[in-house]
């Protein structure tokens, strides 16, 4: 029975009192006049009421006022401090720092970021450089996608990705992806799965505003190599969940598939935040022949204003020979996280086959106890 793993920390916790003081005894030793103690007062100063990428903002401009006024000898001191630190999300101060404060220095700038993302990433800091010369940073980028250090070439693609999470938005990539087209054909098939990840959740990005141009594109790529196989099935995830015929095709999944429900359950019924819910049901093939198979479950949450909201999970894709009878299980812990908060109600489970319902259940989330 598959499990569902415990919620990571929140990200922003990251970016700690601890990773401050790290950063601080980094730019001392490369700079031996940095205040150390002045730095950490003024980064930690409301700290906990930041957000995630406030809190990158708010070190970054921490660093940069206790560090030389001319920005590119404050910027080799940024650069030297980068081998000091552990790597991670919390150094990704580093590169805002450049992001934030670098724009008049383009050329150096977008340099140092190709160097410090390998440390750290700049995804984020290279995004106010596309939007102030995006035909400058997309030849950069293009010629980053054959860098040797897969760092730099995942850059290419997750620096330029339309919707890029807790990102600035890129309107002009979102409108017109063939503009980054030319990067991921380069690292369709990297033989870094970092790169070919970030490929993918780019082509995903693309297909919530441009679903066919991302079809028309896997379509023309070699989908039987292994690689790019995983590639298109990971870019098409919510299309597939969706239930759109072309994408379901493209990864060989049986239109119309031929099934019998034998059962779902849905259990318990009733549940406390904290709980598990179970999900059981079994599949009879009403087929001659093997059919490829995805199959989701749903669940729609209840909104704070009493609307519901439905978000698709992956269960399993399997094939499944003819007449076969299969049973899948699932177990979910019912938690709130960064991204979902619940809240209590009727939730409706739908159980999805190649992207259409074949069965409807409901678990009723109780208030929690006073």
């Amino acid at each position: 029975m598959a499990h569902d793993k415990e919620p990571a920390p929140l990200l922003k916790d990251l970016l700690n009192p601890k990773a401050l003081a790290r950063i601080g005894r980094a730019a001392a030793q490369v700079h031996p006049d940095f205040d150390e103690r002045a730095y950490l007062a003024m980064a930690r100063k409301g700290l906990e009421d930041l957000s995630i990428m406030q809190r990158l903002s708010h070190a970054a401009d921490c660093l940069r006022a206790h560090l030389p006024p001319a920005y590119p000898r404050a910027l080799k001191i940024v650069r030297q401090m980068a081998p000091l630190l552990p790597g991670g999300f919390a150094d990704m101060v580093l590169p805002e720092f450049v992001g934030r404060h670098g724009l008049d220095h383009f050329e150096l700038s977008l340099e140092a970021l190709r160097e410090l993302t390998p440390y750290s990433s700049a995804e984020f800091a290279i995004r106010p450089y596309i939007a102030q010369d995006p035909e400058a940073v997309l030849a950069l980028a293009l010629r980053w996608a054959e860098d040797e250090n897969e760092h730099v070439r995942r850059l290419a693609s997750e620096g330029t990705r339309p919707r890029l999470p807790w990102a600035r938005r890129l309107p002009l990539l979102a409108a017109e992806p063939q503009r980054t087209r030319p990067i991921l054909e380069k690292l369709r098939a990297d033989p870094a799965d970092y790169v070919r990840r970030s490929v993918a959740n780019h082509l995903n990005d693309m297909a919530k505003d441009h679903p066919e141009w991302v079809l028309d594109l896997l379509e023309g790529w070699p989908t039987q190599q292994p690689e790019t196989k995983w590639i298109a099935k990971h870019a098409l995830r919510n299309l597939i969940k969706a239930g759109h015929p072309r994408a379901l095709q493209l990864v060989g999944a049986t239109l119309g598939a031929k099934v019998r429900l034998a059962s779902f359950d849905v259990t318990p019924r009733l549940l406390r935040l904290g709980q598990t819910l179970q999900l059981k049901t079994t599949l009879v093939s009403t087929a001659d022949q093997p059919q490829k198979l995805v199959v989701d479950y749903a669940i729609h949450y209840v909104k704070k204003n009493g609307e519901s909201s439905r978000k698709v999970f992956k269960l399993r894709t399997l094939a499944l020979e003819g007449g076969a009878e299969l049973t899948l299980e699932k177990a979910q812990t019912i938690s709130d996280f960064t991204t979902r908060v619940h809240y209590p109600g009727r939730h409706a489970v739908e159980l999805l086959v190649n992207g259409l319902t074949v069965a409807q259940g409901h678990f009723e989330l109780k208030k929690p106890k006073a």
